[in-house]
């Protein structure tokens, strides 16, 4: 089994810059390609942008193109999610999830993912 836990959530002002992490313990996250979405409230957790298993490719929901870029390092079995020029609503809970299976390509179905970690609040203010 593998553990993701998310870290680098945390109030912002609308026009900044928060970077996210995303550690995995218990298994090598290498082989999978992974994903960053998130939940407002209220509202269903929505697809943000996900990197192909080799950090090749990168697909960005359109709410986020330009500002947000996701990227991996293999050896520390993490994942980054970089955002600038935050907006208010991008206030959310933030997850990133692993794809179910390896060397699949990255979707925006969230139900192609498997492995979610616990979330890190980020919070824009106008």
């Amino acid at each position: 089994q593998v553990q993701l836990v998310e870290s680098g959530g945390g109030l912002v002002q609308a026009g900044g810059s928060r970077r996210l992490s995303c550690a995995a313990s218990g298994r090598t996250l290498s082989s999978y390609a992974m994903g960053w979405f998130r939940q407002a409230p209220g509202k269903e957790r929505e697809f943000v942008v996900a990197i192909s298993w080799n950090g090749v490719s990168t697909y960005s929901a359109d709410s986020v193109k330009g500002r947000f870029t996701i990227s991996r390092d293999n050896a520390k079995n993490t994942v980054y999610l970089q955002m600038n020029s935050l907006k208010p609503e991008d206030t959310a809970v933030y997850y990133c999830a692993r794809r179910s299976a390896s060397y699949s390509v990255f979707t925006p179905d969230p139900r192609d993912y498997d492995h979610w970690g616990q979330g890190t609040q980020v919070t824009v203010s106008s």
